[in-house]
């Protein structure tokens, strides 16, 4: 782990805060830069690189890209492309991952990752690592008594508890502290 590291914290209580958070953290990156994304099935990373992509101002519909483990978005207003990557069915480290050359990407492009711990991080000594966790119980705003007054009223559990870290110097002065807050 890189000795310089900023973290924001941020709590997203639907789908569309999820992307809004997107655009927001869109506005910090530049060309270069690579996001890697952790939460489990439906924790909202793909909802959360729409938001990127829009943010980005880039072309085409942000998917997941499961099936075909890479996507490239092209710029539409001149600024880095996205290169979309979903490393779940990838088990090795980044030696499997050469073949998607990422490395090549990285210079002039946003790479994400979704599912890249332990798989991608030696691609740069820079980077943000976003990981998006449930809400539940205890551990959710207003602890599990909100939880029960939620699920009373008719509300779903779309709370996410969001880390943005920033790894390395790359992070230190980026303005990560402007994410929370809001």
């Amino acid at each position: 782990m890189s000795a310089t590291a900023t973290t924001a914290h941020v709590t997203v209580k639907s789908p569309d805060q999820m992307q809004e958070l997107g655009r927001r953290l869109a506005s910090l990156l530049r060309p270069g830069d690579l996001v890697l994304l952790t939460g489990e099935l439906g924790a909202g990373k793909t909802t959360l690189t729409r938001g990127l992509g829009e943010g980005l101002g880039v072309r085409g519909a942000v998917t997941s890209p499961t099936f075909v483990i890479a996507r490239v978005h092209p710029s539409l207003t001149g600024g880095p492309a996205l290169v979309h990557v979903d490393a779940y069915r990838l088990g090795g480290g980044l030696d499997e991952m050469e073949d998607l050359d990422l490395d090549v990407s990285l210079p002039e492009s946003v790479v994400v990752v979704e599912w890249g711990d332990g798989k991608v991080e030696d691609l740069s000594e820079d980077r943000l690592h976003v990981v998006i966790g449930r809400a539940v119980g205890a551990d959710a705003p207003g602890g599990a008594d909100a939880v029960l007054e939620g699920a009373l009223h008719g509300e779903t559990d779309d709370v996410r508890e969001v880390t943005v870290t920033g790894l390395g110097s790359r992070w230190a002065d980026a303005g990560l502290d402007r994410l929370e807050g809001r």
